[in-house]
């Protein structure tokens, strides 16, 4: 906090992948700014109920990291990885219907994803890519225009 206020360093941070000791730092430390890791993704909402009210209320600002749960929320199909791990088949399951959503209103399941965090009040997103494709996909979600209705139809399959 001294090096903040002396004007040495312009924001104190933390990052984390895990929610419950991401959401001690939001309560009880003197943050600027979070990094969570895909906890605020069209597959994995968590952050939502549990990080960003509080995030808020303190004017903590939220960086939403790894938006496409390593490569799921890109292709279901074809890199099927959720935590840097092949994905179980729920998950699978559910990114294609999520997929299936998206196509449905013409929309990229990774355009979706990249902007999903962005309407929850994220600052900004950061994303993980594995691969040229997704760094593609990143770049392209996130000036694509998606239709409002398709948030509701993505809420609904979520819920």
């Amino acid at each position: 906090v001294e090096l903040r206020d002396e004007g040495v360093v312009r924001a104190i941070s933390v990052g984390l992948g895990r929610l419950d000791p991401l959401e001690r730092y939001v309560a009880e430390a003197p943050l600027d700014v979070v990094m969570e890791a895909g906890r605020l993704t069209l597959l994995d909402r968590t952050a939502l109920d549990r990080l960003l009210p509080t995030a808020a209320a303190r004017g903590i600002g939220v960086l939403a990291a790894a938006v496409f749960n390593s490569g799921i929320l890109v292709d279901p199909v074809g890199s099927p990885f959720f935590e840097y791990k092949p994905a179980p088949p729920e998950l699978r399951e559910r990114a294609q219907r999520l997929q299936a959503v998206c196509a449905s209103y013409g929309v990229r399941l990774a355009d979706a994803a990249v902007q999903f965090p962005l309407r929850h009040g994220a600052d900004a997103v950061v994303v993980g890519a594995r691969t040229p494709a997704e760094v593609d996909a990143f770049v392209d979600g996130l000036d694509a225009e998606l239709p409002a209705a398709l948030w509701d139809a993505l809420d609904a399959e979520a819920a």
